[in-house]
């Protein structure tokens, strides 16, 4: 299979988009707030687990090209380095 070549932007906003239309609704709870959701924007596939970690170890062995990106559910960002993470629904 041919790999599409993305921006990082692009990658990023097309996972925004699946995340929006589809996946914030099957795992946006308050037993995930806080958790990543890691998402493979080729496929729609996503796992959930506390640092993202695993699910992108997991979604990578499913797919070796897969092109991923991480949701911090519940917050504007993913991780903050020294800035503020700011909670939002």
């Amino acid at each position: 299979m041919q790999t599409i070549l993305l921006t990082h932007e692009e990658v990023a906003h097309r996972a925004q988009q699946m995340y929006e239309s589809s996946i914030r609704q099957q795992v946006h709870s308050e037993a995930n707030i806080g958790k990543m959701v890691i998402i493979d924007i080729e496929t729609g596939n996503y796992e959930v687990d506390e640092d993202g970690l695993i699910s992108a170890t997991n979604l990578s062995e499913k797919n070796p090209t897969a092109r991923l990106f991480g949701i911090r559910i519940g917050y504007n960002v993913s991780a903050s380095f020294g800035g503020v993470m700011e909670r939002v629904d």
